[in-house]
């Protein structure tokens, strides 16, 4: 015979005093919830169980959440955006049309560029002019090729222009100056009489480019100069100040943040430079073994991809914690937390540059990708941005190129599916999950998020990073009146199965079947290692 065991948890039922002062619409709203709590504590263990109010949500899920990251790094920009006025590949202006296409089909909010640790050695002024004047240079953090700067600032601003997308650009505040970064953000904002708006005008563009994100640095504690946080804090007001606000265009100034879970670097920050920043970065890469061997982005086995998933969900403790010591200084969330680098990093591609970074992106990568972004999510209240690395060729991309070809990964899947929360109202929801266990470790199954959008529509985002077992999940919807549902899921049948360019739609999203409703009562079955969109009307 089977064992089955119960779980009962105490409820402590609200004081006379406090039931006396409560409204009784709001008193039986709590009522009702602790009831559903009471009875899925009391469940089967196989049980997980969901409650969303739907008519609670207060905080708005930036979009700026779903963000992307483009450096000068490996053929992220040269064969991956940039192909070049005279290429075969059909472009507009030197941009890859199919590139472009496909970010604005996942509603690409932001890009940042140049870099990463590449930003910290660009100038400017060598990519703007006649590209046979430009200057070439060796990109000595990644691969040690020639860059020939023929992609520049006024390139970036028209990519992002025909993605309908805000730029986010890295200064160089490492091997750069004061006067250089406030001489760009002239360059492209100002619409007056100044050296640098004339050099705009000569460079073929009269209208100034409207540029909000702008950060002060990258990786200043690394590759951006090894410094102190006490030294940089001192610098980020110094640049800071000479950025300038022109015209109608108000600079959202992000300094350089922590790596990982560097709390001092938040505090010291905070501390010193809270009041002259409106964003705060933070950088976290899932790295399932170490920086010494990262393990294969294709062959790996179940531990490996477990001890993966395990390290993707300690970005929740870090988010929770650097929002806290921002919390201490900044009680109103003035600053955001800008995730401006985060995804998967494995071992380059056997036969492949290693300064290069191009890695392969599989089923479990979109498991990654779900977890983080209904992470962000749940933390919208201070999370403001993020930006996955990489776009296109580097990392977790979300596409590969291979000159003429182009091919979307199982994570530009999840962004397609995501793309429903931009904006939207997030939902508060009440969860428990049942566990996934490796040996004598577990984690938490199933990951969710719910929102409403402008037009009231619910949408929920479930992922299984299960390999081998569905979840089964009963949601008891508060607030709102279901009349239909509707869904989409990305899975396949291996963890390591991926899409390549002789097989590009092995991993592709289809519609779902899983879900029903009855009442205000949805019942889901989630296959294993799967991602899951549901939009509720």
């Amino acid at each position: 015979m089977s064992e089955i065991s119960f779980n009962f948890t105490l409820i402590k039922l609200p004081s006379d005093k406090t039931l006396k002062k409560m409204s009784s619409m709001r008193l039986k709203r709590t009522c009702q919830i602790m009831l559903l709590i009471l009875i899925g504590s009391a469940s089967v263990q196989a049980q997980n169980r969901l409650i969303i109010e739907a008519d609670k949500g207060q905080n708005t899920i930036n979009k700026h959440i779903y963000g992307h990251f483009s450096e000068h790094l490996g053929r992220c920009i040269y064969g991956g955006y940039w192909v070049g006025e005279d290429s075969s590949i059909p472009n507009t202006r030197g941009i890859r049309n199919d590139v472009v296409q496909a970010l604005k089909d996942i509603s690409i909010p932001n890009l940042r560029w140049p870099g990463g640790c590449f930003a910290d050695e660009y100038h400017w002024m060598d990519g703007i002019g006649p590209r046979e004047n430009r200057p070439k240079m060796i990109n000595t953090h990644w691969g040690g090729v020639v860059e020939d700067n023929s992609f520049g600032t006024h390139e970036f601003l028209d990519l992002c222009e025909q993605l309908g997308t805000e730029p986010y650009i890295s200064g160089n505040v490492g091997s750069g100056t004061v006067e250089e970064m406030s001489k760009w953000v002239e360059y492209i904002t100002f619409d007056g009489e100044s050296p640098m708006a004339n050099l705009r005008r000569k460079n073929g563009r009269q209208e100034p480019w409207k540029v909000k994100f702008w950060g002060v640095g990258n990786e200043s504690w690394g590759c951006g100069g090894n410094m102190t946080p006490d030294y940089y804090s001192d610098l980020y007001r110094h640049y800071a100040t000479f950025a300038r606000n022109y015209g109608d265009n108000r600079l959202y100034k992000i300094a350089c943040g922590a790596n990982g879970g560097d709390y001092n670097w938040t505090e010291t920050l905070m501390k010193n430079a809270g009041r002259q920043m409106q964003g705060l970065s933070l950088h976290y890469y899932t790295v399932p073994k170490d920086w010494g061997d990262k393990g294969s982005a294709t062959n790996f086995d179940e531990e490996e991809y477990f001890t993966t998933i395990e390290k993707t969900l300690f970005m929740d403790e870090l988010i929770s914690k650097h929002s806290a010591i921002m919390d201490r200084y900044d009680p109103r969330k003035r600053v955001g937390l800008i995730v401006d680098e985060w995804g998967t990093w494995y071992n380059v591609e056997p036969g492949t540059n290693p300064g290069f970074l191009y890695q392969q992106n599989t089923l479990r990568d979109a498991i990654v990708a779900g977890i983080n972004l209904n992470i962000f999510n749940a933390h919208s209240d201070r999370v403001q941005m993020a930006n996955l690395a990489q776009t296109v060729n580097v990392l977790q991309a979300v596409m590969l190129t291979d000159e003429e070809k182009m091919l979307l990964t199982p994570t530009y899947w999840v962004f397609y599916l995501y793309k429903v929360h931009q904006d939207a109202t997030l939902l508060p929801i009440s969860f428990t999950s049942n566990k996934y266990r490796q040996g004598d470790r577990e984690i938490d199954a199933v990951s969710v998020s719910a929102s409403k959008d402008a037009n009231g529509k619910i949408h929920i985002t479930l992922v299984n990073a299960d390999p081998n077992s569905e979840q089964r999940i009963n949601t008891q919807l508060i607030g709102a009146t279901a009349k239909n549902i509707k869904g989409k899921i990305l899975t396949s049948g291996k963890i390591n199965d991926y899409n390549s360019f002789e097989q590009p739609s092995k991993v592709k999203v289809n519609d779902f079947k899983g879900a029903s409703l009855s009442n205000n009562n949805l019942s889901v079955v989630l296959p294993s290692k799967s991602v899951v969109m549901l939009e509720i009307q």
